[in-house]
């Protein structure tokens, strides 16, 4: 175990890719400011969306839609049993998804396919765009994908890296701050119908140790999607 410490620190201070902390930096910076916050938290409304239409698509829901709307919230509407495992496992998936989405692209960047990164990216705000059922939700989805294109297009390969990089890092810590969100919510009585409280009334766990878990696999996330990142092929 000391001896993998010893390397990956030894590449990490060999590889003198300052642009990928520098873009963790910029990536924290952008959640923690409101003024940032506000417009970039669409992206974030996306994947959790995303994330809970996949599910209930998987569990053998039917999905009706998608709505995302310009205060950042969005609502995922499906079909199916009102109970059971499919309805949890579809309420749970929002919130990791967004940290997931996260690590996955950390991945690719890592190995040096940050174009694979952005092209998947592209393909899945495709797929989200064919449920979106709301014109605010359509110009989100399009103004997101169009930035991607435009990278994955325009910009040289370290460019490409870099602003993969950027994404990844945003969506690592993005995916954590709606979670404290959601907590200062319910601590005023201001989200009784938030998926946590959907899934401690389905299940009997309180909502509280469902947002635990969320935080949990966010911060693991990043952890390990900061760490694959910081080592990332030099740009």
């Amino acid at each position: 175990m000391d001896e993998l410490v010893r390397n990956a620190t030894a590449r990490l201070l060999d590889s003198g890719n300052v642009a990928a902390l520098i873009a963790g930096v910029i990536a924290f910076a952008l959640v923690l400011n409101r003024g940032t916050w506000l417009p970039l938290r669409n992206v974030v409304t996306i994947a959790h969306e995303g994330g809970h239409a996949v599910v209930a698509l998987l569990s053998g829901r039917k999905l009706n839609g998608i709505r995302l709307h310009s205060d950042t919230s969005g609502l995922t509407v499906s079909t199916g049993r009102a109970h059971g495992p499919g309805m949890v496992f579809t309420l749970l998936a929002g919130y990791p998804a967004v940290s997931l989405l996260g690590l996955g692209g950390a991945w690719l960047v890592t190995s040096d396919r940050a174009r694979w990164m952005l092209w998947g990216s592209i393909a899945l705000l495709v797929l989200v765009l064919l449920a979106v059922r709301n014109a605010y939700g359509v110009l989100s989805v399009l103004v997101t994908g169009g930035a991607l294109g435009a990278v994955s297009w325009l910009a040289s390969p370290p460019w490409q890296a870099l602003c993969a990089a950027l994404v990844c890092w945003f969506l690592l810590v993005g995916g954590l701050r709606p979670i404290s969100e959601l907590g200062r919510k319910r601590r005023r009585g201001r989200a009784g119908d938030s998926d946590a409280d959907q899934l401690a009334r389905l299940t009997g766990i309180g909502g509280g140790a469902w947002m635990f878990l969320w935080f949990l696999i966010g911060f693991a996330s990043l952890l390990v999607g900061g760490f694959w990142l910081l080592l990332m092929p030099q740009v």
